[in-house]
């Protein structure tokens, strides 16, 4: 199969982040994000690392851009760095940084990509995490404010926009577990985070819709289908619970307009947000979008009771379960995360490709017709480097096409599924796991930078119709 096998139109891309890319923390009047911050505190980062040159992509984008062509890649989603163009996170423009996507978006429009481009991808303004970051109502406002900086200076040559990344994970990561930047242990309280950020893409979607009229929009979300280790009662109940987090605290504010009570009830938070959750607040979070980005990694098997009465895989952020550690699920920290017999990736999420199917049947089910976009699906290996230079990656290679045969099987079966991201471009900065983990379909030599397309990346050029179908070998790398 290759994409001829797909209707026409259907997008082929890649993604990024900025953090885990640019580089160039201090360069052209940047100020540091919460992932600059976070990255310096003792034990946070695997292997003590920063994003502070990552694969230096600022002064290296011309390259990756040419990569991305040789790929036959059609789109390329990236997102804007806050901090770059709002150091403070409120006031004025940048213009530096603004700069700096223009010459990216440029570039990708002069190879025929189509620039995406996502407002926030987890780098939070220090200056705004200082005043309470997404735990105050008023960072909604700051996103706003930014939103329409970053529109009125790109909405002229970008025309695609994503308000948020995964919003969950900036929620329970960020302020229930800790375990990504800012590292804070708000407990169920870190649901009022979830709140404000759903606000910021209400109030920043309003923003694209107001500078950028003929703009696409939309939000990305990180949905898991979620399985019920037996049909038990507490075993259902506990799936009921983690699908109730991980995937309806955000799929209904945003397709239903409301909050399943049941979630908010498990939280414990059914006070609060009866108090500062006003209609309007719904309204702006249910405001049409044009679109929804899924990013598809994995599947959920959950079971009833503490950790230690089952056999433990990982949680979603992907590290070790630790009995000690605050949860990611706040609430429901008596729910198990149980392995199957599915394979997995070095990151121990179980590959279920059918899985993927799921969780666009769930979105179709609640906004029938609403165009979906896979905007990120990948997997890590432990990548060798062969004496030839090339990097012989056969498991990444495979994850790709089940999943892009998934992705047929969804159209089959008349889901609305527009396009495909895969996760990532290049090996980066892998947010808590640090520079140990690599998800790209192009290798990064963090010594050199010299970029290496992986096998995974020539059979990915090879569906797309990329110059780089050639074989492995043939043209080893880049830089």
């Amino acid at each position: 199969m290759d994409r001829t096998a797909f209707p026409p139109g259907f997008v082929w891309g890649t993604a990024t982040a900025s953090y885990q890319i640019e580089g160039a923390t201090v360069a052209d009047g940047r100020l540091p994000s919460i992932w600059d911050t976070f990255s310096r505190r003792p034990g946070a980062i695997a292997d003590g690392s920063t994003g502070d040159i990552a694969d230096d992509h600022y002064h290296r984008f011309r390259e990756d851009v040419a990569l991305m062509a040789d790929l036959g890649l059609d789109a390329y989603r990236f997102s804007l760095a806050w901090p770059r163009i709002q150091p403070d996170g409120r006031g004025g423009v940048n213009r530096a940084g603004i700069d700096f996507y223009r010459r990216l978006v440029d570039a990708l429009l002069e190879h025929g990509i189509t620039p995406w481009a996502t407002l926030y991808h987890w780098d939070l303004p220090q200056t705004l995490e200082d005043e309470g970051g997404w735990m105050q109502r008023d960072t909604a406002s700051r996103f706003a404010e930014y939103t329409a900086l970053a529109v009125e200076g790109l909405g002229d040559v970008v025309s695609h926009w994503i308000t948020l990344n995964e919003p969950w994970c900036s929620a329970f990561l960020g302020y229930a577990s800790g375990h990504h930047a800012p590292g804070r242990h708000e407990g169920s309280g870190s649901a009022r985070a979830a709140h404000h950020l759903l606000l910021a893409h209400g109030w920043g979607l309003d923003e694209i819709r107001r500078h950028s009229p003929a703009a696409t929009a939309g939000i990305t979300l990180n949905l898991y289908s979620v399985r019920a280790a037996s049909d038990s009662a507490d075993d259902l109940d506990a799936a009921r619970r983690i699908d109730g987090l991980s995937n309806r605290l955000f799929l209904d504010p945003v397709l239903r307009g409301g909050y399943p009570a049941d979630v908010v009830a498990d939280l414990g938070e059914s006070a609060w947000f009866a108090e500062n959750v006003s209609e309007q607040d719904l309204a702006a979070i249910s405001a049409p979008i044009d679109f929804l980005g899924v990013n598809f990694y994995s599947r959920h098997t959950v079971a009833a009771g503490a950790p230690a009465d089952h056999a433990l895989t990982t949680d979603a952020a992907g590290f070790e379960a630790q009995q000690a550690a605050p949860s990611a699920y706040p609430g429901s920290e008596a729910v198990a995360f149980v392995g199957t017999d599915a394979p997995r990736t070095q990151m121990g999420w179980e590959i279920h490709p059918d899985a993927l199917v799921d969780v666009l049947e769930m979105a179709a089910d609640r906004a029938p017709g609403l165009p979906l976009y896979i905007t990120e699906n990948g997997s890590a290996y432990e990548d060798v480097v062969g004496p030839d230079g090339t990097v012989d990656d056969p498991e990444r290679t495979a994850y790709l096409r089940l999943h892009v045969d998934a992705c047929s099987e969804a159209i089959r079966r008349g889901l609305p599924l527009r396009g495909y991201f895969a996760w990532s471009l290049i090996d980066n900065f892998e947010w808590a796991w640090g520079y140990t983990r690599r998800f790209g379909i192009v290798h990064v030599d963090y010594d050199t930078m010299r970029r290496t397309p992986k096998q995974s990346g020539r059979w990915f050029a090879r569906f797309l119709g990329g110059p780089l179908a050639q074989p492995a070998g043939s043209a080893a790398g880049h830089g």
